[in-house]
């Protein structure tokens, strides 16, 4: 059993936090006992937003501490949410035996990632969004200067490491956690801004998008709303991933970002299913 459904997007963790909490937790428990009562293996997609604020330089899913914020910054309850669920899933493969995975994905990009041609601000995760503003000529804005760091994953690369999870030959990803992404691809918000501009140069009719495109700074407060916390640095340690499931991820920033712009302004009128 793999549960995907959930709501992924920090917009909404401070605007609906308990629609998120409903289903990010409520519907995936009552699936997970279903999986305990007829004994079937779970492959939990975590996220890594559980590790939260940790001051780890590399997070490590045996080690590294989960450090969340205060009540009234809501934005920590889709991480609570995950973090509840591999608690209770560990929990039952402690007491019942149950057989699961859990892997946590470290900003996941690419085609389909969210709608690019969607113009509303805050309805796409930060690099579909991005890529939005350049298409219709909005200023990009950095939240708090940009600064905040994260490592982007290819959809590829991280399609690759599930695949070994759900084939789990000889046994080798049985009650174990994964981090899933790319160290090498950790960059700033304001980089991966800058990144992304000098990509849609590429494509003649987006040059002048790209050569009049703007950064502009605004405070998460006033961005998110006073229930928002940041994170500052959140980069994986992928060494379970590489000895148990024999998985490196192959394909850079740079490469990630064209793949996706060369599917996208080749699909202007695609419709997320």
């Amino acid at each position: 059993m793999l549960p995907l459904v959930a709501i992924a997007n920090p917009a909404q963790y401070v605007k609906d936090p308990l629609r998120v909490f409903e289903l990010d937790f409520e519907a995936n428990l009552e699936t997970v006992r279903k999986c305990v009562k007829y004994k079937k293996r779970i492959i939990f997609p975590s996220t890594s937003e559980v590790y939260g604020m940790c001051p780890d330089a590399e997070l490590d899913e045996e080690t590294s501490s989960l450090v969340y914020g205060p009540i009234d910054k809501q934005r920590w309850i889709y991480a609570s949410s995950k973090q509840l669920l591999d608690r209770v899933i560990y929990a039952y493969g402690v007491r019942d035996g149950v057989d699961y995975t859990l892997f946590r994905p470290f900003n996941w990009i690419g085609p389909k990632l969210d709608n690019v041609f969607e113009p509303k601000e805050g309805s796409s995760r930060l690099f579909t969004q991005f890529i939005s503003n350049v298409i219709f000529r909005k200023p990009i804005q950095l939240v708090d200067g940009g600064k905040q760091c994260r490592s982007f994953t290819f959809i590829d690369d991280g399609v690759d490491a599930l695949l070994r999870i759900i084939e789990n030959k000889d046994g080798c990803a049985s009650r174990r956690i994964f981090n899933i992404g790319n160290p090498k691809n950790n960059v700033s918000v304001a980089q991966l801004a800058e990144l992304i501009i000098a990509a849609f140069k590429r494509y003649p009719e987006y040059r002048e998008h790209a050569e009049k495109a703007q950064t502009v700074v605004v405070p998460s407060g006033q961005y998110f709303g006073k229930y928002y916390q940041d994170i500052q640095n959140r980069v994986p340690a992928i060494g379970n991933a590489a000895k148990f499931l024999g998985w490196q991820p192959k394909v850079d920033l740079e490469t990630a970002i064209r793949l996706t712009l060369d599917y996208h302004l080749a699909h202007k009128d695609y419709q997320l299913e």
